[in-house]
């Protein structure tokens, strides 16, 4: 995805009708979507091979330069004059508050031709990975055939799989080294209530339903401002957050995902995990639009957790 801000001032409301007027200062674009996972995982220093489909269309431009300055391989990112590139504009008001949101997008399916071509992709690239990632926004892109046979040979390379689900696809990531919805997307999904603040109890029925109608390994849910839960059929866990001044949520779970990725790659173990995808999400929760957490900055917040 393709993430356009608008930036601007306001200070009158318009005579037309009952909305602000936005004077312009500023346009910026940044990569969205698993293009922000992908930051995040270079941001901290790994190398992300991102494997999607874009349009072929000007915004198509815009994300290949970006991804070019970041210093990320767009070879894996195909183009397909089918569809639109998905791109979410942002009209940002007196530095930090977000009037409206615009999206321009194709959320269709793949035709079977682009289908084959990102099917190829993954399989020409996914020798060389240490983990992958499911970045899952029911866009169109992926689908239970290509989300299986992804796993099915992650398995078989003992790849571990981190999947990001959205409702469309919420089944589709059968046996999955990692599973990660929200709340919301657990409660849609499994067609549970959960009381707020979260009850111990019913995450653990919960995450005893994911592991018996998916086979999953570990269940990883994010609480938003209660924090993280994790099992990993032995116990559950709640992680809870760190106080912070919560600016901006978008892309928070982005940055979740590559955190997490990025520690299975690593080795370390499931508690470690959440408490640093815990941290990470929180950090970038403090600032303004889509952005990837800095290594120095959960360095800092690593040690003081220590102290």
């Amino acid at each position: 995805m393709l993430d356009a801000y608008i930036w601007g001032n306001v200070s009158r409301i318009s005579p037309e009708a009952p909305v602000p007027v936005v004077l312009v200062s500023q346009k910026e674009y940044r990569l969205g979507g698993a293009g922000n996972v992908a930051l995040n995982i270079k941001s901290l220093g790994a190398a992300p091979f991102l494997v999607s489909m874009t349009g072929d269309d000007e915004e198509a431009s815009f994300l290949f330069n970006l991804l070019n300055e970041k210093k990320i391989a767009p070879e894996f990112l195909l183009k397909s004059s089918m569809r639109k590139t998905t791109t979410k504009t942002r009209i940002i008001a007196n530095h930090q508050q977000q009037l409206i949101r615009i999206d321009n997008e194709d959320s269709r399916p793949l035709n079977e031709f682009d289908q084959n071509l990102l099917t190829d992709k993954v399989m020409e690239i996914l020798p060389l990975a240490d983990a992958v990632v499911f970045s899952d926004y029911d866009k169109g892109v992926l689908n239970q055939k290509i989300i299986q046979l992804v796993i099915s040979e992650a398995r078989r390379l003992h790849i571990p799989t981190i999947a990001d689900p959205k409702k469309d696809n919420f089944f589709s990531y059968q046996q999955a080294t990692l599973f990660k919805p929200n709340l919301k997307e657990l409660q849609e999904g499994l067609q549970m209530t959960f009381r707020r603040p979260v009850v111990m109890e019913e995450l653990n029925a919960a995450a005893n339903k994911l592991f018996e109608k998916m086979n999953i390994d570990i269940a990883f849910i994010t609480l938003s401002d209660e924090g993280i839960y994790v099992n990993n059929r032995e116990s559950g866990k709640i992680i809870p957050s760190h106080k912070r001044n919560i600016y901006d949520v978008s892309g928070a779970g982005d940055t979740v995902s590559a955190v997490a990725a990025l520690s299975m790659a690593c080795g370390l173990d499931l508690f470690q995990m959440a408490e640093l995808t815990n941290l990470a999400g929180g950090i970038v929760c403090e600032k303004v639009g889509v952005v990837p957490v800095e290594p120095e900055e959960l360095r800092n917040e690593m040690n003081k957790l220590k102290d």
